[in-house]
């Protein structure tokens, strides 16, 4: 039986779990596609600005599904040294993966930002934001960024994920928010009544809708 609606009602449970950020320094960074509606629905609720981190996965050789770690688009990188090893990854693929996932986050940054400029996230309270958790690799590496950008705290704030990921988070995020930790998990899609495929429209649509939220309800901040 499914957990949550959509990711619409997963938003706002989350965000009724996040009081505390009402009229703080803080933003909420969403993970496309899927967690820029979760994301979305903290935001409007806590009266926060709302962007976007784009982590990606680096893929193994002959099997890009398989993650051997993740990046982001400053070049913030996060390796499984196990599996690095186990599989007989080299140096220059990673290096060569690596440049294709940045390529392709600056691509999709530019696709869903267009021309807003990124934040400026020194100490801000950083809310880090999908629809659902596995691995959390992606995850990881977008945090390890957002400290390296000189955020004063670091939230994880995810609706379901496995409960071992969940401890690994939260040995390196300020704080994890995680409703729903089932044993049995499988796929975050699993857990809701509605998880339909987001497209880039939608998140460009909600991204602009919270620029304007923002600027409709003034709070004292800025952003960038």
């Amino acid at each position: 039986m499914a957990y949550f609606l959509n990711r619409i009602d997963a938003g706002k449970r989350l965000a009724s779990k996040l009081k505390e950020f009402v009229g703080k320094n803080a933003i909420a960074l969403a993970i496309p596609r899927g967690g820029v509606v979760v994301g979305y629905e903290i935001a409007a609720e806590l009266n926060l600005p709302l962007d976007v981190i784009i982590p990606h996965k680096l893929g193994a050789p002959d099997n890009p599904e398989l993650a051997i770690g993740a990046i982001t688009e400053d070049g913030t990188t996060i390796l499984d040294d196990n599996l690095v090893t186990y599989l007989g990854v080299s140096r220059e693929y990673i290096r060569e993966e690596s440049e294709r996932q940045k390529q392709e986050i600056r691509r999709r940054l530019k696709a869903y930002r267009q021309d807003a400029p990124y934040p400026n996230l020194s100490g801000l309270d950083v809310i880090l934001v999908d629809d659902g958790i596995a691995t959390g690799s992606t995850m990881k590496a977008a945090l390890l960024s957002v400290r390296n950008k000189g955020a004063a705290s670091v939230i994880v704030a995810v609706p379901v994920g496995p409960p071992s990921t969940i401890r690994e988070l939260k040995k390196q995020a300020d704080r994890v928010i995680c409703p729903y930790t089932p044993e049995y998990f499988q796929a975050i899609g699993q857990f809701y009544d509605d998880f339909s495929q987001v497209s880039d429209e939608e998140v460009i649509q909600l991204l602009k809708q919270s620029r304007q939220n923002v600027t409709q309800k003034p709070q004292g901040m800025v952003v960038s």
